[in-house]
């Protein structure tokens, strides 16, 4: 059966540039380096337990790709953003606000702060919060502090 997801795989124009961006912004452990086949594998968390894999390619064979990096909700709400701004990576919410802030997915529950990697992928910090979903309001994200404030479904 299924128990999670090990690996994922991006395509990147520069393998240097994001294996920087990966290792030294991010802070992931690069585990394997491929010179001849232009590619770089990092673990997510502790060894052995999920991997991130990088292959270089033309700019025009990147197709921008979506995941997100499982974090402590506290971490998320109390210092993603600015372990993101120090890093001058701009993070967004789907929230509407203009704001650089978490929202909350009313369904999960979870907490989540987006931001882009060098090549324009996608990236995500995602928490899931203790509890069960609360109603939405036709919502489907929500600031954190409106979240609190939520009854449970």
């Amino acid at each position: 059966m299924i128990k999670g997801l090990y690996e994922t795989h991006l395509f990147v124009e520069d393998l240097e540039r994001s294996i920087a961006f990966y290792s030294e912004t991010l802070g992931l452990k690069l585990c394997r380096f491929g010179a001849e086949r232009r590619t770089a594998f990092f673990w997510i968390g502790e060894e052995k337990q999920a991997m991130l894999g990088l292959w270089e390619k033309p700019k025009e064979q990147i197709d921008v790709r979506h995941f997100a990096f499982e974090c402590e909700p506290e971490w998320i709400l109390n210092e993603s953003v600015n372990f993101l701004q120090k890093r001058n990576i701009k993070c967004w919410n789907f929230l509407g606000n203009n704001k650089e802030e978490p929202m909350v997915f009313c369904w999960m529950p979870a907490i989540s702060i987006y931001f882009h990697d060098p090549d324009g992928h996608e990236l995500e910090f995602i928490g899931v919060l203790p509890g069960k979903a609360k109603s939405e309001k036709e919502k489907r994200v929500v600031s954190y502090e409106e979240w609190l404030t939520l009854k449970e479904e």
